[in-house]
């Protein structure tokens, strides 16, 4: 037994990684992070970039592809690793189907997400199309298309979960974002329903960013200032706090009943970016169960390392509720409504970057191969 192990059978919060890499797959790394407790994968294309840049394990792909346009070879590369990594984390989605069957848990696990194109995130009726196309080309039932919160992704969530596809709502950063979702899930689960889709196999997260909150917030606080750090972790237990009334709302419950998985909410963006603050700050703290912690390289190694799950200020109602009153500190000094709706727009703008920074990679890599 690992601790990620524990995690997931202790406190049931799912550990996955947020990284993805051909030579993972090649070399059986993935399978190493499964077999040490990791439950699934996310990806995004800041992670594809770096690992096309940093790795030759691409190149003989690029030089074998037909495809001729640089997001038309990077879809192909983006599929086969998130295909491959599906059957990775195959027996852990063999297992976590097993568990739900027997009504143990309330989700499925050993997921891997592949996200539509940021250029899509304000077009509605394009992501729906990429979000079919994408979950089609790779054709496994543990994939997840990822689809950001922004006002235009909403309905696209709704339309893709209500066609039975898998869903990983990612870049939320408001409550109120998140409420929306939520109902979005919901709307789309009734949907699938009434299409007569099986509700048991259709998974979704909600990916609730929390690190780069608290970059934000503390640079517009004075040095020294108590509520530096805090932020952050007040947030995702108000947000874990909202997903327990909603989840145990009529709305939420008749879908249960008719065999739905809940959505869960996932944290995301748990790195420590303040190398002043404790390295593990967004993970022992925020520790719940029907929760998932997605992970970069160094914090999954920190956990396997010195964690310590039993500090969660989550664990009871009364702890997290104190922690999410720590929000209330903040005003009048900081509008957190502002903070958060200037994170959205940042950060489609920063996968926007990273796109565009791939699509450049995979050309400069295909003219070389010529």
């Amino acid at each position: 037994m690992t601790t990620l192990d524990d995690l997931f059978g202790d406190y049931g919060q799912s550990p996955w990684i947020d990284n993805i890499r051909r030579d993972w797959l090649n070399d059986g790394t993935l399978a190493r992070f499964v077999a040490e407790g990791v439950r699934g994968v996310t990806s995004n294309p800041s992670i594809f970039a770096k690992a096309l840049a940093s790795s030759s394990a691409y190149d003989s792909l690029i030089a074998s592809s037909a495809d001729d346009n640089p997001e038309d070879l990077f879809e192909s590369l983006a599929v086969a690793d998130v295909r491959d990594a599906c059957d990775v984390l195959a027996p852990v989605h063999a297992s976590s189907r097993t568990e739900f069957a027997k009504g143990a848990r309330r989700y499925l696990d050993g997921f891997v997400s592949l996200e539509v194109s940021p250029r899509l995130a304000r077009d509605t009726e394009a992501t729906i199309a990429a979000a079919h196309r994408l979950a089609t080309r790779v054709d496994r039932p543990n994939a997840m298309i990822k689809i950001p919160a922004t006002l235009e992704g909403l309905p696209a969530i709704r339309a893709v979960l209500g066609a039975g596809i898998n869903v990983n709502v990612t870049l939320i950063f408001s409550l109120a974002r998140y409420g929306e979702v939520i109902t979005a899930w919901a709307q789309g689960l009734s949907d699938a329903y009434d299409a007569g889709h099986d509700l048991g196999a259709i998974a979704s997260v909600a990916s609730f960013f929390v690190s780069r909150v608290d970059v934000a917030v503390d640079a517009l606080l004075p040095e020294g200032d108590s509520r530096r750090g805090t932020t952050a972790n007040a947030q995702a237990a108000a947000a874990y706090e909202l997903y327990l009334r909603r989840v145990k709302a009529e709305e939420a419950t008749s879908l249960l009943s008719r065999g739905a998985q809940v959505q869960r909410p996932l944290w995301a963006s748990t790195s420590t970016k303040n190398p002043s603050y404790d390295d593990l700050l967004y993970v022992n703290n925020i520790v719940a169960d029907e929760t998932v912690n997605t992970m970069p390289d160094a914090t999954l190694a920190a956990v396997l390392n010195h964690a310590n799950f039993a500090t969660s200020r989550l664990l009871n109602e009364e702890t997290c509720a104190v922690l999410a009153r720590a929000l209330n500190a903040l005003s009048p000094d900081v509008s957190l409504d502002h903070v958060t709706d200037q994170l959205e727009v940042e950060g489609v703008a920063a996968f926007s970057k990273s796109y565009e920074e791939l699509l450049a990679t995979v050309a400069s890599k295909m003219h070389q191969a010529k």
